[in-house]
């Protein structure tokens, strides 16, 4: 049975949402402060994890961050921040969706349901070997290498290296790449491709500082644009 975390303080909230997790056909596990949730989910981690952003003693971007250097399992984070830099802070440091509340429960676990489907291994088929010579990306697990070297990516970051490595020297717009690399229910703005970007450039540069792997074409949008001597 799939397994969900429920990271609430608030017990009437985390209550409606087991009742209604529980009836959807998933088992649920509730924690109601950071540490304890975070202890649990990296000795053991769930199929999903529901993550509030206010909580006691360590908040749930803290436990996104420490999470994500030991899980790739989904996260999607609750929380009554609606400010953009929220959104974007939760997205970049690993966050695969980002619900606000007041949330309908029944759409909740719609979206529990979308992204359990978008990352379930198996679905998009075995590593492969991108358009860029020496990238390797892994569709199952989520995992890019370039020259052998772990490139270490969110799963919003592999989606747009993903997207761009294999339509070389095609310019995508901010909002075409938001269409194919996020999930229709995710809520962020044409400002994370920006971010990702950014950090898709540095990891990349940190592996081979020589290349830049990704254009900027102004006003319009981004092109993957491997140099013609990188397959050595």
């Amino acid at each position: 049975m799939t397994r969900i975390v429920i990271v609430e303080d608030e017990i009437d909230i985390a209550s409606v949402v087991q009742d209604y997790l529980r009836h959807a056909g998933y088992e649920t596990e509730h924690f109601t402060d950071g540490p304890s949730a975070l202890e649990s989910i990296v000795a053991a981690p769930p199929d999903l994890t529901l993550l509030d952003i206010m909580l006691p003693r360590l908040d749930g971007i803290e436990v996104l961050r420490r999470a994500r250097e030991h899980t790739a399992h989904p996260i999607i984070m609750l929380t009554a921040r609606i400010e953009e830099v929220d959104r974007l802070l939760g997205l970049e440091l690993g966050a695969d969706d980002y619900v606000c509340k007041p949330f309908s429960p029944r759409e909740l676990v719609a979206r529990v349901r979308a992204v359990l489907r978008r990352t379930a291994p198996g679905l998009q088929g075995p590593a492969s070997q991108s358009e860029a010579p020496g990238l390797v990306l892994d569709d199952v697990h989520w995992r890019a290498s370039l020259e052998g070297t772990p490139l270490n990516l969110t799963r919003r970051e592999f989606g747009l290296l993903q997207v761009l490595s294999r339509h070389p020297g095609r310019i995508f717009s901010r909002a075409r790449l938001l269409e194919l690399a996020y999930d229709d229910t995710v809520d962020v703005t044409e400002r994370a491709i920006d971010s990702h970007v950014k950090n898709l450039r540095r990891k990349l540069g940190a592996v081979t500082p020589e290349y830049d792997w990704i254009r900027s074409v102004y006003g319009v949008g981004f092109a993957w644009e491997a140099p013609a001597d990188a397959a050595r």
